[in-house]
């Protein structure tokens, strides 16, 4: 199933996406239809908190209601929004040893192209192997689940920045909290799968990686985060760990590959943030960024009005644009 957060008119509404993606039902609308108005329909925080029988209830609905002209609405008519447009934690890990290996390499390249010496940018290679920890223990760090946006919507170019950049990411939402989670529990913690575009101002996330705290305004800029273009629900995708993956920016296919490079899954990642830490349904995790899924390592950023496409299979195409704000 497809789920979205919508706005239509000046209301923000739970959908469900239908008709090769063409119409999305109005959940709330079909609930109240029935005569059931139901506060787990409120919203996608609401339906994820209520639990299996709440999703189970917005299934029943759309089989009932996919052909009520007065509960559907044609996708192209509505404003798409990130599924949860505030996550209540993101962590962004990295887990893919092509970027582990060859975005440090990017970095270098970057700074020896801006410091003027094209030769010692010529001469940067990649690491032989990934860090241990990396294979170790799943990596992440915490993003800014306030700057979340969605398909179809601008991305702020930050004014201190002139180096703009994409990541090719997928994630899950948490559907089920808890702590001390097994990681052969952990996939009946996971609501959904949607896709992750972690943009990135790398001029700025070069200088503050030097203080070995992560990143923050590299990051965590006002509509960096864009996650969608909707949900889609973790029975339907039975296994993430061989999805096609890839991006185009203004219809040109810049790197494609695949989630069954993944160091650790999903489920590795919950087991692990769960010792001793209780998660809360509503979180999303990040997969970091594919091999090849970013400028920094292709040596290609992104220039004033650039579409970026990211796509995943079995769940859909994230498009935003990108927009300097000081021209």
């Amino acid at each position: 199933m497809k789920l979205a957060t919508y706005r239509n008119g000046g209301a923000v509404r739970l959908g469900a996406v239908h008709d090769g993606d063409a119409r999305i039902l109005d959940v709330a609308a079909a609930a109240s239809r029935d005569g059931m108005p139901d506060a787990a329909f409120a919203s996608m925080l609401a339906l994820i908190d209520a639990g299996p029988s709440a999703l189970d209830g917005a299934r029943a609905l759309l089989a009932r209601h996919a052909d009520d002209g007065d509960l559907n609405s044609t996708l192209a008519s509505v404003k798409l929004l990130s599924p949860v447009p505030e996550p209540r934690q993101i962590r962004d890990f990295s887990v893919f040893p092509g970027h582990i290996r060859q975005a440090p390499a990017g970095m270098q390249r970057l700074l020896a192209r801006q410091r003027g010496d094209n030769a010692a940018a010529a001469a940067v290679m990649p690491a032989a192997d990934v860090p241990p920890v990396y294979r170790a223990q799943p990596i992440y760090y915490k993003a800014n689940r306030f700057s979340v946006i969605g398909t179809e919507e601008v991305v702020r170019w930050p004014r201190y920045s002139q180096v703009m950049d994409f990541e090719l990411e997928f994630g899950v939402f948490i559907g089920r909290g808890g702590a001390d989670i097994a990681r052969g529990a952990a996939r009946q913690h996971i609501f959904g799968f949607a896709i992750f575009n972690d943009f990135s101002a790398r001029d700025a996330q070069f200088v503050e990686m030097q203080g070995m705290l992560g990143p923050c305004k590299g990051k965590d800029f006002d509509t960096g985060n864009a996650i969608g273009p909707w949900l889609v629900t973790a029975d339907e995708i039975a296994d993430p760990y061989g999805l096609a993956m890839s991006v185009r920016v203004n219809g040109e296919t810049w790197a494609s590959g695949t989630s069954a490079d993944m160091l650790h899954g999903f489920e590795d990642m919950i087991a692990f943030v769960s010792r001793d830490e209780t998660l809360r349904a509503g979180e999303f995790f990040g997969s970091g960024t594919m091999g090849n899924g970013c400028g920094l390592e292709l040596d290609r950023f992104l220039k004033h009005g650039d579409i970026v496409e990211l796509e995943v299979e079995r769940i859909g195409v994230l498009r935003n644009t990108v927009v300097r704000q000081d021209v």
